[in-house]
């Protein structure tokens, strides 16, 4: 085998999916049947193919939290004992926030992919130009109606 040396890629990807070559790709077909001959059970286990399956175990994991911090919100309550009503609060607020942090990466929301600093975000970007004031859009907006007629 030759040497190769990996650099380790700090930050985001740059690049996208690079095919394998034929011989890596035989490479990694023996490596995977060696894999499964030596521990199918734990084989399994690693071979999900859909990633989504791990952020809907933690969605459900996220309402199950949120309901206990509803039960603790309540039971503090109900016994007048004000920390464990805060806490239920914020066992409730902290699921919330995993909750839907899960949700947005299931629903490819959450993409952390590269986004290059120069490229322009939002409705500021969809205008080419920085965002303006509201004074500024009203008389713009009104120039272009005096212009039309």
């Amino acid at each position: 085998m030759s040497s190769v040396t990996v650099f380790p890629v700090l930050g985001p990807s740059l690049g996208g999916a690079v095919p394998l070559s034929e011989h890596e790709q035989r490479l990694l077909d023996q490596i995977e049947q060696a894999l499964y001959a030596e521990d199918p059970k734990w084989a399994n286990t690693v071979r999900i193919s859909d990633p989504r399956s791990h952020y809907r175990r933690r969605l459900v994991k996220a309402s199950i939290g949120f309901i206990l911090g509803i039960v603790l919100l309540m039971v503090g309550v109900v016994i007048n004992n004000i920390p464990l009503g805060v806490g239920g609060f914020v066992v409730m607020l902290a699921a919330c926030l995993w909750g839907l942090s899960s949700w947005k990466r299931m629903n490819g929301f959450g993409d952390t992919g590269a986004m290059p600093s120069d490229q322009p975000r939002g409705r500021a970007g969809r205008r080419g130009g920085p965002r303006q004031s509201f004074m500024e859009r009203m008389e713009e907006r009104w120039r272009r109606r005096h212009d039309e007629r």
